[in-house]
């Protein structure tokens, strides 16, 4: 394995696998993982409760300000995971950000089945077809540091083999891969979809 500096950032809409695969991930690397979710719980890093949205809202400078007490108390590799984790990890720690990526179809069924409100099914769907964590990712680290993972009806074995190769520089940073809205349309499902995302907001 290859030295690498502080971080490696596992982000992505809620629902796609982070907790999972960056746990799965820091076993295999004997590395530290940071939860940006529940590190905020634990220590209260809040700004405010949203109820509407069933979410806690981080108080982000203090979380930045603790993610790096940690780093810097830590020898080692550091896993941090979060949706908006690229947003609490300073860049020149950061080793690369893998953008893990989920069918909205299959993201639907996983967020409903977490019990989530419809409206916030709503917007995470949305977050999801429209790339915005991938976009985030881009926009606060560059796309040299930035990987997609596609991880539709795959086994979280699966997706860390692969983030591991790309660690080896085994397999290329690719970013841009996933069109979601494409996908959509090529099966015919665009419509169906978009206006059952437009009716769930008003429920």
């Amino acid at each position: 394995m290859k030295h690498f500096k502080k971080a490696v950032l596992i982000t992505g809409t809620p629902g796609v696998g982070k907790t999972t695969v960056a746990n799965k991930l820091a076993r295999l690397l004997k590395a530290e993982c940071i939860g940006v979710t529940e590190l905020v719980k634990t220590e209260n890093l809040v700004t405010e409760v949203d109820d509407d949205r069933q979410t806690l809202v981080a108080d982000t400078e203090k979380v930045l300000k603790r993610i790096e007490q940690i780093l810097d108390e830590t020898q080692g590799l550091v896993i941090v995971e979060g949706h908006y984790v690229v947003d609490v990890v300073p860049v020149k720690e950061v080793e690369i950000v893998f953008v893990l990526r989920r069918d909205p179809r299959e993201l639907e069924k996983v967020l409903q089945e977490r019990g989530y409100k419809k409206n916030k099914v709503n917007e995470n769907l949305s977050a999801e077809i429209l790339d915005s964590c991938l976009w985030d990712a881009v926009s606060a680290v560059g796309s040299d540091l930035v990987c997609e993972v596609n991880v539709n009806n795959r086994t979280v074995d699966d997706v860390v083999d692969e983030i591991l190769l790309v660690l080896n520089d085994e397999l290329p940073r690719v970013v841009g891969m996933i069109d979601w809205l494409a996908t959509l349309e090529s099966e015919g499902q665009i419509e169906d979809f978009l206006k059952k995302i437009d009716l769930s907001k008003e429920s």
